[in-house]
């Protein structure tokens, strides 16, 4: 066992900086999905008060400047080897075999079980070094309650996501019967591992006030905090005055993630030729890592479809799109993309489901349409409509820098850490 975790001084008072055990599956660095982005700039903000361990898995291939990247972010890191199996290997499907015979756990927690992170956390946890543990995403707590541990530091537990309704969306979308039964089951076990592991936690805060209330009535919980708002990096993404390419569409994100690759898809097969039918000249460039192989099928049928793949900088993609769309149908917590996009004055035509927790109104900060033929239309009017193209960016920039600088984000996310530790103290 490793000798980084020496016994510490557990009299603490409570206006000291918080001593922070931070739980996640890999580095940040490269910084590329929503995820990875939120927790970067609430860490960059809260090690600026509170000295921050970082305690992670390292997987396979990592980038080894990852490692000195992580200084960016924490104070001290410690690493812990882990292999995952690639999609479609011999492993993958006999690991995958294995889950649908006879685990409890969902396929997308079970794989992440590591018997050595599990031991690393231990150690630290009774350490006396921390005042706090930080679960970042669900992931982690199968490790962090491993073999039925309670720790006995306070845990928050962040959830990004409430992660059985992006399962139960998966569910109710699916297409076929073998695919829907495993569906419903992934669903389910996702469920019951959720409910408990919120319910161990000291408290749990969410990234909008609907997932809260979600958490809240779904599981009976009583230890939600609140919500901890998306936020966007101001300096970073700014409103672009540099003229864009008429008839342009721009499509943001990670194209590994199933909701993603759902939507892409959906969009190439339902809105996207009622686009095409109006305005023959459009395009569609649909930006972010690792696209998968459904994904590419759309630009090798379609010339008008691009697909970029990972970029260094997104923001002249933005800069350069008419309008951007978030065609999701399933999902759950909030997409940073949205805030991200909003920064640059690009309007945006969402799903409900895809803006769903963020405080935007129809028609005043972004356009909301969940039917094929509307979100087309949504698409159309702002392509024939200069004046509400500019009006729409603009008040979208206007809402983002008015409310959700991350500074002010991380005061929230700072004040539940505290709330947890002196919920601890009291019980």
């Amino acid at each position: 066992m490793s000798e980084f975790w020496t016994q510490g001084n557990r009299a603490r008072q409570p206006g000291d900086p918080l001593r922070i055990l931070w739980l996640k599956t890999g580095p940040l660095h490269p910084v590329d999905t929503g995820g990875k982005i939120r927790t970067f700039n609430m860490l960059r903000e809260l090690r600026k008060r509170n000295p921050l361990t970082y305690l992670s898995l390292w997987p396979e291939g990592t980038p080894e400047s990852a490692r000195q990247d992580a200084h960016q972010y924490s104070d001290d890191q410690r690493w812990v080897p882990w292999r995952e199996a690639p999609k479609r290997s011999l492993r993958f499907v006999f690991q995958l075999g294995i889950n649908f015979a006879g685990s409890r756990l969902p396929y997308a927690i079970q794989k992440y079980l590591s018997r050595a992170w599990a031991a690393e956390i231990r150690h630290a946890d009774g350490s006396g070094k921390f005042d706090l543990i930080v679960c970042d995403f669900l992931t982690p707590a199968v490790n962090l309650y491993y073999g039925d541990h309670r720790p006995q530091t306070p845990v928050l537990l962040f959830q990004h996501n409430v992660e059985s309704l992006i399962w139960q969306r998966h569910y109710e979308t699916a297409q076929g019967g073998v695919r829907r039964s495993y569906m419903h089951g992934q669903w389910q076990r996702m469920r019951k591992f959720e409910a408990r592991a919120c319910s161990l936690a000291g408290k749990v805060c969410a990234v909008s006030e609907e997932d809260a209330r979600l958490l809240r009535e779904q599981f009976q919980l009583n230890n939600v905090c609140g919500a901890v708002p998306t936020g966007v990096d101001l300096d970073f993404f700014q409103l672009s005055a540099a003229p864009r390419t008429p008839r342009s569409l721009v499509f943001l994100g990670s194209m590994d993630w199933m909701p993603n690759i759902d939507g892409c898809v959906w969009f190439a097969d339902e809105m996207w030729p009622l686009v095409k039918r109006q305005f023959p000249d459009a395009t569609l460039t649909i930006v972010g890592r690792k696209p998968a192989p459904k994904v590419l099928e759309l630009a090798a049928r379609d010339a008008s479809i691009k697909v970029t793949g990972t970029v260094d900088d997104v923001r002249p993609h933005l800069a350069a799109g008419e309008v951007m769309v978030v065609p999701l149908r399933v999902g759950g917590g909030t997409r940073i993309k949205i805030f991200e996009a909003m920064a640059t004055g690009i309007p945006c035509v969402s799903t409900r489901i895809g803006a769903e927790g963020l405080p935007v109104q129809h028609g005043e900060h972004i356009a909301l349409a969940d039917t094929p033929a509307d979100f087309a239309s949504e698409i159309c009017a702002l392509f024939e409509n200069a004046d509400r193209r500019r009006a729409l960016g603009q008040n979208a920039r206007d809402l983002v820098e008015k409310n959700f600088g991350w500074p002010s984000i991380n005061a929230v996310f700072e004040r539940y850490c505290r709330e947890t530790v002196a919920a601890a103290r009291r019980s």
